[in-house]
């Protein structure tokens, strides 16, 4: 009972997504029915050319001398025949490939704008990999399934529809052989491609893990060499392999059973219709050229089933991995609220009232948080990891809303502030970097694309990042990879940083933003941070507290709270759990 209400679950769910990508063929229309109309126009001359043949074969044999002249008009007619159907399967490829590339192109352009709309907290749940497997693998696989679906089935129904209909009007007892063991090849068909729907969609499934874990490794392999992990990740990797090989050989063995299963029933057609012709034509009451054509209707009839049913495997496999793209359309977005503002003055002062946030519901972690900016105060914000630093960075930029309480901006709870004009008021540095591929330039003035070259190299020597820019082979027209992976870490950092300081934000955010630079253009990236946090309210995330010590508030936080706050003499005098961390650093 459970695989039966499993297998019509499954089945209701194709039936959804085959009428969603309807809608996607819908606006093609045009192609659609021009594409239609030659599979028309191919599949006449396919028919025609049979009866061409057979009619010629009378001409030669008929009377006992060949009739030259009508078998010349029927040679003609032949090639004008074939011609006709090369031309317009030309034309149909050609409609075809514009369908299908368009509606994957069509489909890409949303998957990718969906990312950009998609709360953070989906992509912090979904393993990366996962996504580019059905950006990238799942939407090829489907566009090749859509194309064998428009190139053969239109094809292949039309000739198996008119080549009922000329059999039936050249002798219909012998097209009813055909047509009485048609049912056979059906059934076979459906069988086996019914039993291939699961293999496909767990081949879907293992394949974008195995892409996720790929992109994992590679993400991390100098960390995997380091520790000298690789012949573990082998053998996860390996494990990972296996299931997919599992998955696929059983898919591939059941579609690949449809073929040679549907050309064995259309030989046993072919055979019973070439006993039925070879008896009636012994009676005399058919021709051996009408015979010719009956053995050639009954071997293109038998042709389209072979095609269809291989296509009927392929659509599988093609709903399979659209149902994973529509997956991933139909999360829900971050919506903006009708009553957000986009305009605020956003004067620095910030408020967290009784706010509580949990990542995982049955783990809470901040709870009943209060806090109280003023506007140009420098914050810092200390504490053992996880504690929940960075956790309130996620709040104030709204990655993440809280669960209860406010927080309020100049005045404002931040969930009645559109979210690009929140996340426009604050700079951020993070301790992970973030570089596209692109030029020095373009990376800097990514915050600003309109930045003159001038207000860039200003930027950059701010950030004590010039020296290193014009040592570069192009100097600020220098290619980085994506991620930056041609430049050291700590470059990295320092043209983060300059992307900050062209922006010149009303508030920062700095989580570890020195982590990577050394000691001395650390000093000096200080003087610049102090000088830029002049009038501004500013965040500061630190491990190092040496970093921290011209704060005007901090705050130490454990177990998502505030257990201790001021500034740093006045903690240090206290003796509390801030000594304890400041002295485990500077004990000496």
């Amino acid at each position: 009972m459970k695989k039966k209400n499993a297998s019509s679950k499954a089945a209701g769910r194709d039936r959804l997504v085959t009428r969603r990508i309807l809608r996607y063929i819908r606006p093609e229309a045009g192609y659609v029915a021009i594409s239609l109309l030659c599979a028309l126009v191919l599949t006449a001359s396919q028919l025609v050319v049979p009866i061409l043949c057979g009619r010629g074969i009378d001409a030669m044999l008929g009377k006992g001398s060949v009739d030259f002249k009508r078998v010349g008009t029927i040679l003609w007619l032949i090639l004008a025949a074939s011609g006709a159907g090369a031309i317009t399967q030309w034309i149909q490829a050609v409609c075809n490939n514009h369908i299908t590339f368009r509606v994957s192109r069509n489909l890409r352009n949303q998957a990718m704008s969906k990312l950009q709309k998609l709360p953070l907290s989906y992509l912090d749940s979904h393993l990366s990999g996962d996504l580019v497997s059905r950006i990238i693998a799942d939407v090829d696989l489907f566009s090749d399934g859509l194309l064998m679906s428009f190139t053969q089935l239109f094809t292949g129904i039309l000739t198996i529809i008119g080549t009922v209909a000329f059999m039936l009007a050249v002798n219909w007892k012998i097209a009813l052989v055909i047509i009485v063991l048609t049912p056979l090849s059906l059934f076979v068909a459906r069988f086996i491609v019914s039993r291939t729907q699961h293999y496909f969609r767990q081949q879907a499934l293992v394949r974008g893990e195995e892409t996720a874990m790929v992109n994992e490794q590679i993400e991390g392999l100098a960390v995997v060499q380091a520790f000298g992990h690789e012949a573990q990740t082998l053998k996860d990797f390996d494990r990972v392999n296996d299931r997919l090989r599992a998955v696929s050989l059983k898919a591939v063995f059941f579609s690949s059973l449809t073929n040679p299963s549907t050309r064995l029933v259309n030989n046993i057609v072919y055979a019973a219709v070439a006993l039925a012709g070879a008896l009636i034509a012994s009676a005399g009451k058919l021709t051996v050229g009408t015979l010719s054509i009956f053995l050639s209707y009954a071997s293109q009839y038998a042709k389209p089933f072979n095609e269809i049913s291989g296509v009927l495997a392929e659509m599988q496999n093609a709903i399979t991995c659209a149902g994973r793209i529509f997956d991933l359309l139909d999360e829900p977005e971050e919506i903006s609220a009708q009553d957000e503002t986009e305009n605020i003055d956003c004067d620095g002062r910030v408020g967290f009232e009784h706010v509580d946030f949990c990542y995982q519901k049955d783990r809470p972690l901040i709870e009943d948080f209060n806090l109280q900016v003023e506007s140009g105060q420098r914050i810092a914000i200390v504490g053992p990891t996880g504690c929940g630093k960075t956790t309130l960075i996620n709040l104030l930029m709204r990655f993440y809303d809280v669960d209860s309480g406010r927080i309020v901006l100049a005045g404002n709870d931040i969930r009645k502030i559109h979210r690009h004009t929140l996340r426009s008021c604050y700079g951020m540095v993070l301790q992970d970097t973030w570089l596209r591929s692109g030029t020095v330039r373009d990376n800097i003035a990514f915050g600003k694309e309109d930045a003159t070259l001038e207000e860039v190299i200003a930027a950059a020597r701010k950030a004590h990042a010039h020296s290193f820019i014009m040592r570069m082979s192009k100097g600020y027209d220098t290619v980085i990879t994506e991620d930056g992976s041609n430049i050291s870490q700590g470059q990295k950092q320092l043209l983060c940083i300059a992307r900050v300081m062209l922006t010149m934000p009303d508030m920062l955010i700095l989580d570890e933003a020195t982590s990577s630079i050394d000691t001395r253009t650390e000093l000096k990236i200080q003087s610049a941070f102090l000088e830029m946090m002049e009038g501004r309210t500013s965040f500061i995330v630190a491990h190092r507290l040496s970093t921290i010590r011209e704060a005007d508030v901090i705050l130490v936080m454990n177990n998502g709270k505030i257990i201790e706050q001021g500034d740093h003499r006045q903690l240090l005098e206290k003796d509390g759990f801030y000594a304890k961390l400041y002295n485990s650093q500077f004990a000496s």
